[in-house]
């Protein structure tokens, strides 16, 4: 069979088991809706967790933007991973300690106010907006591509997944079927890694394979090859970096505390029957997440070394077929500047591609989209998406048609898995944190279930236009919200849990400002000026992806201020942080110690 047609098979295959899955755990009470009964094991919990938050980004886009960028882009390593350290011993234990639903439920009790708590519930929507834009970017991507159907047609169906399995089965459906999707996504990461480590490098385990001699090249390693084509192609060699060191350190540190603020990971906490499950399942999905992410450099290295060799200086017309395949995705594109029908691959952004014809902007012969015919501003005559990478990268190692297309499923896998945790995020924050704690607070339980499924629906079709219309590449939107996430939620987390001394006031202040200024600086550099979004025009050197770390200090800082200087929290909230904080037992412990 062809590519097309296995990948009809293996997708066809996985949306059953998503559906019959489902169907089997639909919910069916507004616990089950919400945080699955709270009757998820530990080792199911670690998975699903890890399903929920190795999202396009991780599977699709992190291994591509690592091919580009190099060292640099270790900090999605360092920043995801280190994000669920922070998570497992700061915040997880005490939050399923607290025992509510959601997070804008944690915010509304701890800080004792319907202000706060609307304020909490506006951060969740903006933030997992935000992020289940990129999954359904990886949506699109991923149709258009092996399905031969265009993006906005492969985000609707994608939509159709996501609705029927999100609304019938709530948090309950979503849990085991995120079970399901880590199966799939990580051995769809790890064959095509295994099967090309052997290829290249005789060795069957990839992490090793990265840092071991090329076959056939006299000893030379892996990444000596890399840093020598690189720089032979006018880029900087593959090992150095190339981002400022602050930089560096802002992006790392607000992947990391987003990681410990983002609504959809943490409600995943609540799930579970005890608080000691809560700190287990954060091991747990260390562990499954840990397995694709040491790998992700091992996939960019061969990706990119793979990529040179097959493609540059290579005649147009004796180009492998699976180049020419994506090309018309408009996801990689060739202009033959000087007419001499080889494709030179050199440092240097020859155009900017655009996935749909724009009149008067011109159209290439082969497929590439163009927003200016000036093409003698540098010798590069080839423009690739770097989300492609990991999906192209077993047709460019010529793998097995059915390896290509079991990767094509565990890239949906991995789209969906999170994005339905995202719109859950959502459907709660509206039919719990707001219709049922403020404005209808005697709707039924079968009523609140009612408004969650409405909202759930509403924020899938929301989520589709995003989907259709993203505002950049797959790692960089999830790098906003992470930022967005950072900005708001992990400092009145932290602050809610660990100081009694902070009140409503220094909460919403430290939420508003942070949120405020991080999206604010995001907003203008890549929206309202882009032409000014260079390491020059930005506040310190430090990129939209990176401010977060900076809208976090804002928020520590004003959240600070301001609850010194107003009241100081009800007697009775002060005793909840001690519950919270304290386990049972321990204050008479030491009592009797002293």
């Amino acid at each position: 069979m062809d590519i097309q047609a296995w990948t009809y098979v293996i997708v066809t295959l996985t949306f059953i088991i998503y559906i019959g899955i489902a169907i089997w755990a639909r919910a069916s009470t507004t616990s089950e809706f919400y945080v699955a009964g709270k009757g998820v094991s530990s080792l199911a919990n670690g998975m699903a967790t890890a399903a929920d938050w190795m999202s396009a980004a991780s599977f699709i886009s992190m291994a591509g933007l690592i091919s580009f960028m190099g060292r640099d882009g270790s900090m999605y390593l360092m920043g995801w991973t280190g994000g669920y350290v922070l998570l497992a011993l700061l915040l997880a234990p005490y939050l399923r300690k607290f025992g509510k639903y959601t997070v804008p439920d944690f915010v509304g009790e701890r800080y004792y106010s319907h202000v706060a708590r609307i304020v909490a519930v506006c951060c969740a929507i903006f933030i997992s907006f935000t992020y289940v834009a990129g999954q359904m970017r990886g949506v699109g991507v991923v149709f258009s591509r092996f399905l031969e159907v265009n993006i906005s047609t492969g985000v609707i169906i994608g939509m159709g997944i996501v609705f029927f399995y999100a609304v019938m089965g709530g948090m309950k459906g979503i849990t085991y079927t995120q079970v399901a999707q880590y199966c799939i996504l990580i051995f769809a990461f790890l064959v095509p890694a295994i099967f090309i480590s052997i290829m290249m490098t005789n060795n069957p385990i990839p992490q090793l394979g990265f840092g071991s001699k090329l076959v056939g090249s006299e000893g030379v390693y892996l990444l000596d090859k890399l840093d020598g084509l690189n720089q032979e192609l006018g880029f900087a060699a593959y090992t150095s970096g190339v981002k400022s060191k602050l930089d560096i350190f802002c992006i790392t540190a607000a992947l990391m505390v987003g990681t410990a603020g983002l609504p959809h990971v943490i409600v995943r906490f609540f799930t579970v029957r005890r608080v000691r499950d809560a700190r287990y399942s954060a091991g747990w999905a260390l562990v499954f997440i840990a397995i694709l992410y040491t790998t992700a450099p091992a996939v960019a290295a061969f990706a990119r070394t793979n990529l040179i060799n097959t493609v540059n200086d290579k005649e147009y017309v004796n180009i492998p077929s699976w180049f020419k395949n994506w090309e018309k995705t408009g996801l990689i594109a060739w202009v033959d500047k000087n007419n001499d029908g080889i494709v030179q691959y050199r440092s240097g952004a020859p155009f900017e591609g655009k996935p749909q014809f724009n009149e008067g902007m011109g159209l290439g012969a082969h497929g590439q989209r163009l927003l200016s015919n000036d093409l003698t501003d540098c010798t590069n005559e080839l423009f690739v998406d770097s989300d492609i990478m990991v999906l192209a990268n077993p047709e460019i190692a010529r793998l097995p048609n059915w390896v290509v297309g079991l990767v094509a499923a565990g890239g949906l896998a991995a789209a969906l898995s999170t994005a339905a945790g995202l719109l859950l995020v959502i459907s709660t924050s509206i039919a719990h944190d707001l219709m049922k704690k403020i404005f209808v607070p005697h709707i039924t339980e079968k009523q609140e279930l009612l408004f969650a499924r409405i909202a759930a629906g509403l924020a899938v079709v929301l989520a589709g236009y995003f989907g259709v219309h993203p505002p950049g590449f797959v790692a960089q939107v999830v790098a906003f919200a992470f930022g967005l996430a950072a900005s708001s939620f992990f400092p009145v987390i932290f602050l809610g849990i660990f100081s009694k001394r902070m009140n409503k006031e220094g909460a919403i202040s430290g939420m508003l400002t942070g949120i405020i200024f991080t999206a604010g600086y995001i907003i203008y550099f890549k929206f309202i000026n882009p032409s000014a979004n260079i390491p020059q025009k930005w506040l310190f050197g430090i990129s939209p992806e990176g401010i977060g770390a900076v809208g976090m200090v804002l928020n520590f800082v004003v959240a600070l201020v301001v609850s010194r200087f107003t009241a100081p929290p009800p007697a009775h909230v002060q005793a909840l942080v001690e519950e919270i904080r304290i386990p049972k037992g321990a204050s008479e412990a030491h009592e009797i110690s002293a």
